[in-house]
């Protein structure tokens, strides 16, 4: 086995295609958007490469956007967002019969729709009543400064304390919130509650209390969950403690949200490796809902069954400063 990050580029993605075909017995394209066109990159690289693609989209849900191709007589697949999730889906149907030696003719894999298109998934009731094609609800942003900051040390500094350019780094945050989304921005607070609100002191968010913020972050993506409007398409989840992230990053973030209709799950990653901040689509939301303990939302970003876009936004998806160290190598200085 082996893996190979490239550009998500017809020339890139043809091009690693052809050197794993030199050594391997079955290719997978992981692509950094979905495929919705026989033309888009994963299928046009297959091409490229010198293969065939022989099917594009299967009825079956989640599976519906992967790609079927062949390099020689070797399978190349272009996987969908479900190929992520440990849980079964219409991927991991044609990946058995690949493995088994088969070969799934376009007959076989159309037929997997008979007795019903679309597989329901807890996460994502009725998807045949959603509104794809539609623009989603609007997005929430919910800003996470609840958290203790217990690596800063024994003298009880707060990192979200700490001053930027002459700027609290949490009123920094959520400036940056309010300027992409204006109106639709929560800060969850706990430890040091009045501190972190008093750096807030007029602008325009609403705030909720998490008393149980001492368990981890997964109290603090409830409580922010139970705030947001009822018709919210999509819950941002930003952490207070990230300098480099700018309201053109979330912008960005929610432009690719409202792209995919609000049916994806948008991630922002750097150099490729995921980071913050992550947009979760309506569908997700019980799933929040049952969350416990010191745990965020990579669980089921991993296993809700839906396309998972990866938006590129360089170092600051990675920058969170969690100990006095990196606040001061940020250019921070440091307040009690």
């Amino acid at each position: 086995d082996s893996e190979q990050r490239v550009a998500h580029t017809t020339e890139a993605v043809a091009a690693a295609i052809s050197d794993a075909a030199d050594s391997h017995d079955l290719i997978i394209v992981f692509g950094a958007s979905a495929v919705a066109d026989p033309d888009d990159v994963i299928p046009a690289a297959i091409r490229r490469a010198g293969g065939v693609v022989e099917h594009v989209g299967m009825p079956v849900d989640p599976g519906n956007l992967l790609v079927l191709g062949r390099l020689g007589e070797i399978p190349v697949l272009g996987a969908p967002g479900c190929a992520r999730s440990p849980r079964e889906n219409g991927f991991d149907w044609i990946l058995d019969r690949l493995i088994a030696g088969e070969w799934p003719s376009k007959a076989d894999i159309t037929g997997l729709g008979v007795g019903g298109l679309l597989k329901e998934i807890p996460t994502r009731p009725q998807p045949r009543e959603g509104s794809a094609g539609k623009r989603p609800g609007p997005v929430g942003i919910v800003v996470l400064a609840a958290g203790q900051a217990s690596r800063m040390g024994p003298d009880g500094r707060h990192k979200l304390l700490a001053e930027f350019e002459g700027m609290p780094l949490v009123r920094r945050s959520v400036e940056t919130a309010i300027a992409a989304a204006p109106g639709r921005v929560i800060v969850v607070t706990g430890h040091r509650e009045a501190e972190i609100r008093a750096a807030l002191a007029g602008l325009q968010t609403r705030f909720v209390s998490n008393p149980d913020y001492r368990s981890g972050m997964a109290s603090s993506l409830v409580a922010g969950l139970s705030a947001l409007d009822a018709g919210a398409g999509g819950m941002l989840v930003m952490l207070a403690d990230m300098p480099g992230i700018t309201s053109a990053h979330l912008a960005k973030l929610i432009a690719a949200f409202e792209a995919e209709s609000g049916r994806a799950v948008v991630r922002a990653v750097a150099g490729g490796q995921r980071g913050n901040p992550v947009i979760l689509p309506k569908e997700t939301f019980h799933a929040v809902r049952q969350l416990v303990g010191d745990v965020g939302a990579r669980h089921i970003v991993e296993r809700c069954g839906l396309p998972v876009i990866d938006v590129e936004l360089g170092a600051a998806a990675h920058l969170d400063l969690d100990t006095p160290e990196a606040i001061v190598a940020a250019g921070g200085l440091l307040r009690d």
